[in-house]
């Protein structure tokens, strides 16, 4: 027993002291890198710092700071962050060194950032690249005054256009978006160089993207992007159908060394518009060489109100009579609104909650398994025409002696997920991912009635809504070759399975309950049928699609010399529904010299159409001149619109895109990007104009007093250039940065309207001037957008200046002078189309950092308190309600508003 405890207690102390050794050695064998990364104001937490030649990489805290357990040896150490210059550091360390290696930054150029849109190759800059690329820093993020997406990109980014929309239905709650002046879905959007899925909302109403459907750029949380990348170019070939205009990606943070928060609020000049918004972004470890990022957003603000007062009748058509009554029955003190506005015109009420997370986890030597995605839901209040007691068609007096003014109520899920694994097999690059994207809007009509019920009619209705689901499989190879001076070739294939419904609303939302009432002229009258604003989705309307997308593409980059790139991408698509095609793209890029690149490329596009357009079918009340109108939308699957009017089937769009441009350095302190653009598009699929007179029986039983449907019906030319002028320098101890772009564009409807044989001299109806208008004048012809800061030890001072160019509102009945009106505001009889004039909206912050931690802004936007163009024809303001268009619209009508911010770096 004795010799037993003996043997243990040796073999104890032998383990100890072997244990020892182990970790001696081992400790002598390592050793320790530490330092910060900072600039010439301070810290920079977030920054890169990777070891060259291994698979060590870390992110700076919260201080600056970074560290590395290495082996002894001599390294070369690289640190980096977006918008500063690289910098290495070579180093030699020995077994049980303890080392200090600090980097301090200094601010760079867009140009000079490597980035991985517009190649399939190792990231390049701009310099080296065969397209123009625009990069969004996380400093303009940070430093931008808004704080919904779209609006950043609006007034950061000339070629990208996102005016809030008013009067629109669905559309007040997701604002359509746009580049190079082309619709909503011509460009293709990305997050992390994955396919973004599109809203389930179809833009029917009188606004930008009439008949299109696009990405809803306000359901990604500002918080979770480190940056913006977008293509400036053609790109169908490599990334998908309606990448006509270009491309934007979306690249999601990855920090973990520190917590981001920032709350803000702000308020308009006039009161109103209370704005809320508090954003948090952390990071988490997930064992040695994974991290997941984690975001929280929450968004709020209060509607505005910029309508005119109102200046029709109410109770009666009797202008004596109905003032009387007016006085009376107090009639402006009953319909919620001041100075007798009777309507909500400018920006809509919305709510939005955000989570999101991106993360990514080593699985091998050679593998790694990334997962990222989130939730978006949003509510939202907008108001509609309101329906006046006089009109006892569409008002049960019972409930609304004096009228009602019905609310537009949506509630939008928008959830997306994208996992997949990417490594390297025999000197291959190989990326497998599965993306899901769901979006899910519903309308709840509030304050309102179904006249066709009468008394019993309720006031509050769900409506129905739309889903849409996409699935996208993607498997992407790549390899770099040494032949010439590099070749890169690479190819891969997608799968896309989309869904589209339409989900029907409660029975009372569009039943007819038969309700009648005696008109003025004594005759039993019918009611309007259907909650008022819109009627439901009826069972009619109800449907669920299916459609399938496959496609191959192969890509080949080829630098011939060190100062020549040529580049060749050929993609073919099929649909399940609408065949096959095939698109290509050829493009190249020369040096001058190390400062001065010139480039040019030419692609062809194909886009089938959404299955929104394809199946889309609704009853909505228009206002048009201020009577309203039950219009109804048929889909292709319609008699309506196969028999009566012959509409053939939707064609895919055809497209080419011609670019070419020059980017050039001086001197570090100055650069340059010109590029000219060209882009043509045969069968555009856009909705129609309204067929009402001579079609009244074959709409009647459809309860419709017109019709309107999707057709290819024009072809179209683009053409424009993209200017950006940067410049930095130091003075006085700190440092001013100036920057200036600018895009001009010019869009026209070239040939003829087409029409089926037998609506031959029906072009002004399926596609009037008002609509080509819209494609042509509804945006600004051009938009620049400049930048000047300074910032000096802990202060910085930023001014952004966006001028826009004129728009123009075209009425589709006044081409002949004949049906022009009498101008109230001038006493003659005029035309109503309007030309709006150029503006200048000016934004400017004040910023100061009271510690590494805390940092207080105080900004403006539009501190001059600039608004559009009144209107200045009397019948365009509806009776004195619109004083701003509603049709076509620069920016917003907020007027100037001040906010405060903190931001905490934790």
């Amino acid at each position: 027993m004795f010799q037993i405890r003996l043997i243990k207690k040796r073999l104890f102390v032998t383990s100890v002291f072997y244990f020892y050794l182990i970790a001696h050695v081992f400790s002598q064998s390592g050793a320790y890198i530490h330092g910060t990364v900072s600039d010439q104001f301070g810290n920079l937490p977030g920054a890169e710092v990777r070891i060259e030649g291994t698979e060590k990489l870390t992110t700076t805290d919260v201080n600056g700071s970074y560290s590395f357990d290495i082996d002894e040896g001599e390294y070369v150490i690289t640190s980096n962050f977006v918008m500063y210059t690289s910098q290495s550091k070579t180093v030699v360390v020995k077994a049980g060194d303890t080392l200090k290696v600090d980097f301090v930054l200094s601010t760079g150029f867009s140009i000079d950032q490597p980035v991985t849109l517009g190649s399939r190759s190792k990231p390049k800059s701009a310099l080296k690249s065969t397209a123009a690329v625009d990069i969004i820093s996380p400093q303009h993020l940070t430093n931008s005054s808004q704080i919904e997406l779209s609006q950043i990109l609006h007034y950061l980014v000339p070629s990208f256009y996102s005016a809030r929309q008013t009067i629109a239905d669905g559309t007040d709650h997701i604002d359509p978006a746009t580049l190079r002046g082309l619709g909503p879905d011509q460009v293709l959007v990305l997050i992390n160089g994955k396919r973004r899925h599109t809203s389930s909302l179809l833009n029917v109403n009188g606004t930008v993207g009439r008949g299109s459907v696009g990405t809803d750029f306000n359901a990604i949380p500002v918080a979770s992007i480190e940056r913006i990348e977008i293509l400036r170019d053609g790109a169908t070939s490599q990334y998908g159908s309606d990448a006509i205009a270009g491309v934007i990606n979306i690249v999601l943070k990855k920090q973990v060394e520190f917590i981001q928060i920032e709350n803000r609020a702000g308020i308009t000049t006039q009161g109103d518009g209370f704005t809320m918004y508090s954003g948090t972004n952390f990071g988490l470890n997930i064992g040695d060489e994974g991290y997941i990022n984690v975001t929280a957003e929450y968004r709020t603000r209060e509607s505005i109100n910029r309508a005119g007062a109102y200046t029709g009748t109410v109770y009666s058509d009797e202008s004596s009579e109905d003032q009387e009554l007016i006085e009376s029955n107090n009639f402006y003190e009953q319909t919620g609104y001041s100075q007798n506005r009777v309507m909500e015109i400018g920006r809509s009420e919305t709510h939005n909650l955000a989570l999101s997370f991106n993360s990514a986890i080593k699985i091998s030597e050679y593998s790694t398994f990334y997962l990222h995605g989130g939730r978006n839901y949003r509510e939202g209040t907008s108001k509609g025409f309101y329906r006046f007691p006089k009109n006892e068609d569409r008002v049960v007096l019972e409930l609304f002696p004096d009228g009602f003014s019905p609310e537009i109520l949506t509630d939008i899920q928008d959830d997306a997920v994208t996992g997949g694994v990417k490594g390297i097999k025999n000197n291959w690059n190989i990326d497998f991912s599965h993306s899901i994207g769901v979006n899910r809007l519903d309308y709840t009509v509030n304050n309102s009635n179904n006249a066709s019920l009468g008394e019993v009619s309720p006031r509050t209705f769900y409506a129905g809504g739309f889903g849409y689901q996409q699935n996208t499989t993607n498997l992407d190879v790549s390899r770099n070759f040494d032949w010439y001076s590099g070749v890169n070739i690479a190819f891969g294939t997608e799968l896309r399975v989309e869904n589209y419904q339409i989900i029907a609303g409660e029975e009372a939302s569009y039943m007819d309950g038969g309700s009648t009432y005696i008109n003025d002229l004594g005759v039993e009258t019918s009611r309007a049928i259907g909650s008022q604003v819109f009627p439901g989705f009826q069972p009619d309307n109800e449907l669920s699609r299916f459609r399938t997308n496959s496609s191959g593409y192969i890509d080949i980059e080829a630098n011939l010399t060190d100062k020549l790139l040529l580049r060749g991408a050929a993609r073919y698509e099929a649909y399940n529904d609408y065949g096959g095609q095939g698109v290509y793209k050829l493009s190249g890029r020369y040096r001058v010299n190390d400062k001065i690149t010139i480039r040019s490329g030419f692609s062809t596009g194909f886009r089938a159409p959404s299955l929104h357009q394809v199946f889309f079918q609704n009853i909505s009340t228009q206002f048009i001149d201020g009577e309203s109108v039950e219009v109804g939308t048929f889909n292709n699957e319609s008699a309506v619109t196969t028999e009566a009017f012959n509409i053939a089937n939707l064609k895919p769009e055809l497209s080419s895109h011609f670019s070419t441009g020059v980017s050039g350095k001086f001197n570090d302190n100055f650069t340059f990007n010109f590029d000219y653009y060209l882009i043509k598009i045969e069968d555009r699929i856009v909705l129609s104009g309204r067929f009402e007179e001579g079609y009244e029986d074959v709409l009647a039983p459809y309860n419709v007093g017109a019709a309107q449907f999707f057709t290819n019906a024009i072809d179209s030319e683009s053409s424009g250039i993209d200017v950006e002028l940067f410049f930095k320098k130091n003075i006085y101890e700190g440092e001013f940065i100036a920057s200036l772009g600018a895009n001009a564009n010019k869009t026209s409807v070239v040939g003829a309207i087409k029409v089926p044989s037998n609506l031959l001299g029906q072009e002004e109806v399926i596609f009037n001037r008002e609509e080509i208008a819209r494609v042509e004048n509804a945006q600004p012809n051009y938009k620049v957008n400049s930048s000047l800061s300074y910032e000096y030890n802990k202060l910085k001072v930023q001014m952004v200046n966006t001028l826009f160019g004129e728009v123009k509102f075209v009425h589709p009945d006044d081409s002949d002078p004949s049906d022009w009106l009498l101008n109230e505001f001038t006493g003659l009889v005029e035309t109503r189309d309007q030309t709006f004039s150029p503006k200048l909206v000016t934004d400017m912050i004040l910023s100061y950092n009271i510690n590494d931690y805390v940092k207080c802004s105080l900004g403006g936007n539009n501190i001059f308190d600039v608004y559009p163009d009144k209107h200045t024809h009397s019948a365009n303001t509806v009776e004195g309600n619109f004083v701003y268009s509603r049709r076509v619209q620069q920016f917003n009508v907020l007027g100037a508003n001040y906010f405060f911010r903190v931001s905490l770096n934790l």
